[in-house]
């Protein structure tokens, strides 16, 4: 079985995007995007430098419209779809339940949202890699922060305010290490519900369509059929935790062996590596790894 995973915030780096534009028709494909959004994605997927793609209003259409592309560049058909956070929303109009234009819409409005409640006040996330589960856990919630991805394979990631952050740098679980994520906020928690409503707002214009192919949902791991229901876990995951260990669970369960992770790739080919043993996997990082990729899915 093969599934398409898409990854979430904070994949992005500088320049990611500019070997892709080498293939016929690409460019044209995200200069039309680029109007969706009210963006240059061109320009901030090439030239722009880390603080300007690190905004979520830019990230989160850049890292949707990157994946879709990359898809399109791929041109398989995957038995299992999942994201990962704002990976989802490509997912799912990869999956049949919005086209690329209402992902692209939608996710125009999450980004906006969420950057303006990440403007409140200043929060940040942070992976801890390793330790105990429960005592990780237990020291998330004694600094008053929140498992805001639990990514499975040993890794969760924290999310509050800096404050809040910087005394759990100085007092980590044991055998815990900490990287401080590319990111403009405390996404997936009670930070973000003021994006909610507005998410909502925008998603009740749409008519979703029921997926094609089998999707998971970020929310509990398991596949969603009606595209009405997953549009609605959308909107609610916001400022709910991403349970991307449930995904992988599921994806276990249902007999996953190859796994080919969409543009700008790395991040859930390595969680899976550790989490889901002997299923081959290929991250689309240039064009190069399409033949590798299209050789796996074969």
């Amino acid at each position: 079985m093969f599934v398409l995973v898409a990854p979430g915030q904070g994949a992005q780096t500088p320049g990611f995007l500019s070997p892709w534009l080498e293939l016929p028709g690409l460019a044209d494909r995200l200069s039309a995007w680029s109007e969706v959004v009210g963006l240059d994605l061109i320009a901030y997927g090439t030239t722009a430098d880390a603080d300007e793609i690190r905004d979520t209003a830019v990230a989160q259409p850049l890292l949707v419209a990157a994946a879709l592309a990359a898809a399109e560049a791929l041109g398989a058909t995957p038995d299992l779809l999942a994201g990962h956070s704002v990976g989802e929303f490509a997912a799912a109009a990869l999956a049949g339940v919005l086209t690329p234009e209402q992902a692209l819409s939608l996710i125009r409005e999450r980004g906006q949202a969420m950057a303006k409640a990440a403007a409140v006040t200043e929060t940040g996330m942070t992976a801890v890699l390793g330790g105990v589960e429960a005592d990780v856990l237990a020291a998330l919630d004694r600094h008053g922060l929140t498992p805001a991805n639990i990514n499975g394979a040993g890794q969760i990631v924290a999310a509050g305010t800096l404050e809040q952050l910087a005394a759990f740098k100085e007092e980590p679980p044991a055998r815990a290490r900490l990287i401080p994520l590319q990111v403009a906020g405390a996404f997936h928690t009670v930070h973000m519900a003021p994006a909610v409503d507005q998410l909502r707002q925008a998603a009740a214009a749409l008519t979703p369509g029921d997926p094609h192919t089998r999707l998971l949902s970020n929310a509990h791991g398991q596949v969603v059929g009606s595209g009405a229901e997953f549009v609605e876990l959308l909107v609610n995951q916001v400022s709910n935790p991403v349970r991307w260990d449930s995904c992988m669970e599921t994806m276990a369960a249902l007999g996953v062996t190859r796994m080919v992770e969409l543009l700008p790739g790395g991040t859930l080919t390595g969680l899976a590596k550790r989490a889901l043993r002997g299923v081959e996997s290929v991250a689309l990082k240039t064009p190069d790894d399409l033949d590798a990729a299209r050789e796996l899915i074969k």
